[in-house]
This record gives C-alpha cells, sequence and structure tokens, in this order.
C-alpha cells in the first residue's frame, strides 16, 4: 500500500528514477483514528520528483501524475492467490492517463487492465 510521503522508483524512461508520493487522488480517507487514504496497484498519486536524470524534460519543481504498477504490499486475487513485488514502481502519466516514457521497465501487475491502462499493459515487457 503507497501512503503519504512513500518513496516510489520509477519504471519508465521518462528521464525521473525516483519519486516521493504527496498525495493520493481518489480515496477519502475514513472516520475514526488514524486512517490514511492509501493506494494500490492501478491508483494514481500525486508525486514530487526526487532523482532525475539530467536530460528529464519534466520539471522538478511541479507536482506530477504517476499510476502505481508494483507494490510491497500483496495484492489479492479473485481466484484466492497473492501477488507481491520487490519494490514499489510506478509509471508518470500525463493528465489524459497516458504514459509519458515510451518504454516501461520491469514485470507489471494484471490489475492495470481491469483499469483501463492498455497503453501501460501494452509497453510493458512483462504481465504478472
Amino acid at each position: 500500500m503507497i501512503q503519504q510521503e512513500t518513496m516510489l522508483d520509477i519504471a519508465d524512461n521518462s528521464g525521473v528514477k525516483s519519486a516521493l508520493c504527496i498525495k493520493v487522488l481518489g480515496r477519502g480517507g475514513s472516520r475514526g483514528r488514524s486512517t490514511r487514504p492509501v493506494a494500490g496497484v492501478g491508483d494514481v498519486v500525486c508525486v514530487a520528483i526526487k532523482k532525475s536524470l539530467p536530460t528529464c524534460q519534466l520539471d522538478d519543481k511541479k507536482v506530477h501524475k504517476c499510476v502505481i504498477i508494483r507494490t510491497k504490499s500483496p495484492v489479492k486475487r479473485s481466484d484466492g492467490s497473492y501477488v507481491r513485488f520487490d519494490s514499489n514502481a510506478a509509471v508518470m502519466i500525463d493528465n489524459d492517463g497516458n504514459p509519458i516514457g515510451t518504454r516501461i521497465f520491469g514485470a507489471v501487475a494484471r490489475e492495470l487492465r481491469e483499469k483501463n491502462y492498455m497503453k501501460i499493459i501494452s509497453l510493458a515487457g512483462e504481465v504478472v
């Protein structure tokens, strides 16, 4: 699960290497004690760029959007199985939901297909 202040690896060739989650979009916090909005695979988060290549075209001082493609926390599937990855990773997207990079590195969870990120699925080398 990804929440505020979580560091994310960026798994595309947009030039960004790591980013800090500053807001989880589309998830309201519930009432009660110490409840935070958390994001899973396929959710959109706002990030601040922390590490990037010198040739990166994105501005470090602006807020950007990402889609979560891998989480360390296990994701339960409808058949009862779980899938877990080694790192928290995301892909930079524009306002239309299309990826900024042209390549995606590493495996991508199958749950992105249900959230209609077909462009990310087609660019990925492996879908788990």
